[in-house]
């Protein structure tokens, strides 16, 4: 029973996911809010170039959660999905001094997603946007300072940077 429960899991992740692909894919997130960048790069290329823009603008990867990879391990093939997390702790620190319920937020996404022909599609939403419905001055303040950072991230490694 639980190999079922498992199974059914993988299949709802994998649907899920192919949902959310194909609505990226097609440019409409149905989320205003979320800034898509397509690159000519190959999904894999992508992924590697934002991991080093990251870097370079001396945050922090956290995580990564991969449902292309999640899928592989059981054979099964999906386009190429990931979310990079990402965040730094003195901004963690400034967050939370500012508003403990905005500590839900981090660490920050970065969508990244392979498209049909080959190219990909990294889609973030804005650090003011993000932290906007907690109405807190110093979130805004915080929020202000990390938008170019998270906008020179996935532009540099759309661009090659």
């Amino acid at each position: 029973m639980a190999c079922l429960n498992t199974l059914r899991s993988v299949i709802a992740g994998i649907v899920f996911g192919m949902a959310v692909f194909s609505a990226q894919a097609a440019g409409n997130s149905g989320l205003p809010e979320i800034l898509t960048v397509n690159s000519q790069q190959p999904f894999d290329t992508v992924i590697q170039r934002l991991e080093k823009s990251i870097a370079e603008h001396k945050m922090g990867l956290v995580a990564q959660a991969s449902a292309s990879k999640g899928a592989a391990s059981k054979g099964i093939k999906i386009p190429g999905n990931a979310v990079l997390m990402v965040f730094r702790p003195d901004f963690a620190v400034r967050m939370l001094k500012a508003s403990i319920p905005a500590g839900f937020e981090a660490p920050l996404r970065i969508y990244v997603t392979e498209n049909t022909d080959g190219t990909t599609s990294v889609s973030y939403r804005t650090p003011s946007v993000i932290f906007a419905p907690y109405q807190n001055a110093d979130l805004d303040v915080l929020a202000r300072e990390l938008d170019p950072i998270f906008a020179g991230i996935v532009g540099d490694a759309v661009s090659g940077r």
